[in-house]
């Protein structure tokens, strides 16, 4: 089991958590021969297996991952009915939040909906738009859920990564205006060291 020091995320959710930071700190190193600048990062525990998966495709830590949610969720005591996932941001051919949201949903008994939230617009990817008002006006209407699928339910929302909050703001907007759903728990593996 992993470690984390769980921090409270407040927006459009009956209640919700980034289980930890994902970098602790960060020291420039300087640039490399293509110019691009190179960091000395520390991560948590949790951040560090973040990494692994998404940038080494190291999947032996998806066990120890979904064992720590689950775990958390469980402590929580909130009841769950079904896990969704974030929908990617980029196609990849290995989606890591919908591998870990399907065996989070496994682990908990309760189904998993891997496209009860569809990203119905192309946005821009938010990394390098620091402005959490643009960011807002860059995701809206950009999110449609299965109402169908969604009514009556207590829903875990799960993302691997906690930024601005713009993301799951926006899909919990969709939710709450579209999903008819009981309650909406938020989870998410790691967030920065500055939400902007």
């Amino acid at each position: 089991m992993v470690s984390v020091s769980p921090k409270r995320l407040l927006g459009k959710w009956t209640d919700g958590y980034a289980l930890d930071l994902h970098t602790l700190s960060s020291d420039f190193l300087g640039h490399d021969e293509w110019g691009n600048a190179r960091f000395d990062s520390k991560r948590s525990e949790m951040g560090e297996l973040l990494y692994r998966l998404k940038y080494h495709s190291d999947k032996t830590v998806i066990r120890i991952i979904t064992e720590t949610v689950v775990d958390f969720v469980r402590a929580q005591a909130w009841e769950v009915d079904l896990v969704i996932p974030v929908p990617p941001s980029r196609p990849r051919a290995f989606q890591p939040v919908l591998v870990l949201a399907e065996a989070i949903a496994g682990d908990l008994s309760v189904a998993f909906c891997g496209d009860c939230v569809v990203k119905v617009r192309d946005t821009p990817e938010l990394k390098g738009v620091f402005d959490f008002s643009k960011r807002q006006t860059l995701l809206r209407d950009a999110y449609a859920v299965s109402k169908k699928a969604l009514s009556g339910k207590r829903v875990l929302l799960f993302d691997d990564l906690y930024r601005s909050g713009a993301t799951i703001n926006a899909i919990s907007t969709a939710l709450a205006q579209d999903g008819d759903i009981i309650a909406l728990y938020v989870v998410t593996l790691t967030m920065t060291r500055t939400t902007q």
